[in-house]
């Protein structure tokens, strides 16, 4: 049997860089290497494409963007070539690719500009489809559609960054409509990268301030008192719900430190009764289905004390560290890490057809 050659994308123009070169590192470790071919495809901070065909430790502790195991590259947006091109002395190399796994976080990543180019390139790819990332990627569109589906989410309210006359008005509306505390989030940016919470109306200003650092629109959150629960769904047309992981963060909430920090808890299963522990997981699916999602979603929630579920946010490409909860919660149900990443190629794969 011929092997099919994987492209693994990693590092990107993003805040998550670090994690990515860690996340790709893990999926090059377990990709099964009878049936694929790997081929690492490296992007600097600043958005510059290589071929890497160095060492996997090199791109986990991120000296691969020194070594000279790389080459500058790009993906053809051509149709009919399906490739990733490699440029050396002025002469271009071909490198067909029959899938690829865009191990990348974040701007850039997750939001549906990649996926766009493999799209044109009619490259099978792992995950959501452009539409979909772009949307999940977006805190008031994923508001916006799961409110059309009846399904329930925190109330908010959106700032732009040119709306700077209309902020005192939408301060008001804040205090009025969500009341204190609120969590401001940058709208399109991963990983609760430039998130704060806020307990005083006259902390708004300087949280907004942090926010626009990242995004140049802003959603406002009420505070939802809850336990964090998360659930890995995957599938195409039919997709399925996991096991539920349940996190305990180190710091006030759920931050990017926290996330990446080994003092934060995590208990799989979740500590939740079997009605809940459905309940999420039904509406996990119906979420992704609404939102579009195909491949794979990590869906996030908060469990109220009197039962109810709050759904927090969607991340279509999460972390897949070795501390990562998506392919922690689906290794839970008995599947290896290997075949986790074998099944999300087969979907890219099916998606093809």
């Amino acid at each position: 049997m011929n092997k099919l050659n994987v492209g693994v994308l990693f590092g990107g123009n993003s805040t998550e860089y670090e994690v990515s070169l860690i996340s790709a590192t893990s999926v090059l470790r377990n990709l099964d290497r009878e049936r694929f071919e790997p081929i690492m495809i490296g992007i600097s901070r600043d958005g510059r494409w290589f071929r890497y065909f160095g060492d996997l430790e090199s791109i986990e502790n991120g000296k691969w963007i020194d070594s000279d195991k790389k080459i500058p590259a790009f993906i053809s947006p051509d149709s009919a070539e399906h490739c990733l091109y490699d440029v050396e002395n002025g002469r271009l190399t071909a490198h067909r690719l029959d899938v690829v796994f865009p191990v990348l976080h974040g701007k850039n990543g997750e939001d549906g500009t990649v996926q766009g180019l493999l799209a044109l390139a009619q490259i099978s790819f792992v995950g959501c489809d452009t539409a979909a990332s772009a949307i999940c990627m977006d805190k008031e569109l994923t508001h916006i559609v799961l409110s059309h589906y009846n399904i329930p989410g925190a109330r908010w309210v959106t700032f732009r960054e040119d709306d700077r006359e209309n902020f005192p008005a939408l301060c008001a509306r804040v205090e009025k409509e969500l009341g204190f505390p609120v969590f401001v989030k940058p709208a399109r940016a991963g990983s609760s990268v430039g998130v704060s919470r806020v307990n005083m109306p006259y902390e708004l200003g300087d949280a907004l301030k942090k926010a626009f650092e990242v995004d140049s629109k802003a959603v406002v959150e009420e505070f939802i008192d809850g336990r964090e629960i998360e659930c890995a769904v995957m599938g195409n047309r039919f997709p399925n719900a996991s096991v539920l992981g349940e996190i305990v963060p180190c710091n006030d909430f759920y931050d990017y430190d926290a996330k990446y920090a080994s003092e934060s808890e995590t208990h799989i299963p979740a500590r939740l009764d079997e009605k809940t522990t459905a309940l999420v997981q039904k509406t996990a699916v119906q979420a992704y289905k609404a939102l579009g999602c195909r491949g794979l979603t990590r869906v996030d929630f908060f469990v109220k004390k009197d039962g109810s579920v709050i759904l927090n946010e969607p991340n279509t490409l999460p972390g897949f560290t070795s501390i990562s909860m998506y392919p922690k919660l689906r290794q839970a149900d008995g599947t290896s890490y290997q075949t986790v990443i074998s099944q999300l190629i087969d979907l890219a794969l099916e998606n093809q057809k």
